[in-house]
């Protein structure tokens, strides 16, 4: 069941990779983020509230009182995930989606890493089969990239992405030992919320310290609060895979990474990137490598 959610999970995070792109075209990186982490609290907030009302007594969606060290632990989880939003934002909005997805396939590498020297996790024949398949087309994609004047090495978007990715690494990896005690819908309302509150610090900061900050073109649309929706729905998914019992981070995270199917269709069909046919084999080897992690999983 942890291997369905996955899956889900890599589907939505494919469909908020595409509606971020839209949103973040000619606009304000930080006002985006900003509105992101706003609706996502939005999403979150009421269970709290109809939590602590007595409103929901128990459930999934049940949100129970948690103490001072549990909140301090969530918000080093936002402190994280905020690092690894704002590189990745920032790189997205420069980069086409069809070279930025596949560049954040290299995240499960290093939770593997993780998972086989912190958690003690192993994986089986299929299961390793598919991570060596899935880790290929991370290599492969210079090639698209120089055709698209990208120099991997030299480009500091790229670099944006690459923090993105290793944050997100670490994001992981610490998700795994907040699965072990706290309930996902903890870790995912309340992190949420501190998401927001720093967001709303950075930006205060950074508008007193550079007041021309303010006039940076900002574009409503109406993308920006799918954002939120999808990776919320992306989110419970992935939190629910890793509370199951038998659940493997190493497994689940290269399982995410398939979303760069959803974002290649996306980029192909209605943003006409460049260079879809080598991106395509680079593509179908990661659907070759989810593929054997099915397989090891069932």
């Amino acid at each position: 069941m942890w291997a369905l959610l996955a899956f889900m999970s890599a589907a939505l995070l494919g469909c908020y990779d595409f509606f971020k792109k839209v949103s973040l075209k000619d606009n304000s990186v930080l006002a985006v983020l900003f509105l992101n982490t706003f609706f996502s609290s939005l999403l979150f907030a009421p269970f709290i509230l109809l939590s602590q009302t007595g409103t929901i007594t128990s459930g999934q969606l049940f949100v129970p009182s948690i103490d001072l060290e549990t909140h301090l632990l969530l918000l080093l989880k936002a402190v994280i995930v905020l690092s690894s939003w704002l590189c990745g934002y920032i790189g997205i909005k420069h980069l086409p989606i069809t070279i930025v997805s596949p560049i954040q396939s290299t995240r499960p590498v290093l939770v593997l890493l993780g998972a086989l020297f912190l958690f003690g996790e192993s994986l089986n024949v299929y299961q390793w089969i598919g991570v060596i398949i899935a880790i290929v087309p991370v290599f492969l994609l210079s090639r698209s990239g120089k055709r698209e004047g990208i120099d991997f090495v030299n480009n500091r978007w790229v670099t944006f992405v690459a923090f993105a990715a290793l944050f997100g690494a670490v994001s992981a990896l610490y998700d795994k030992y907040l699965m072990r005690s706290i309930e996902p819908i903890v870790v995912q309302s309340w992190f949420n919320i501190y998401q927001c509150v720093l967001m709303g610090v950075i930006i205060t900061v950074m508008n007193m310290l550079n007041p021309t900050q303010r006039s940076r073109r900002f574009i409503w649309r109406w993308s920006i609060p799918m954002i939120s929706l999808f990776l919320g729905l992306a989110d419970f998914c992935y939190f629910t895979a890793l509370a199951q019992e038998g659940a493997l981070i190493a497994v689940v995270s290269m399982i995410r990474r398939g979303s760069v199917v959803v974002s290649f269709v996306f980029g192909a069909l209605l943003l006409h990137e460049k260079n879809l046919k080598r991106k395509a084999f680079d593509v179908l080897l990661i659907l070759l490598g989810l593929f054997f992690l099915y397989l090891g999983s069932r």
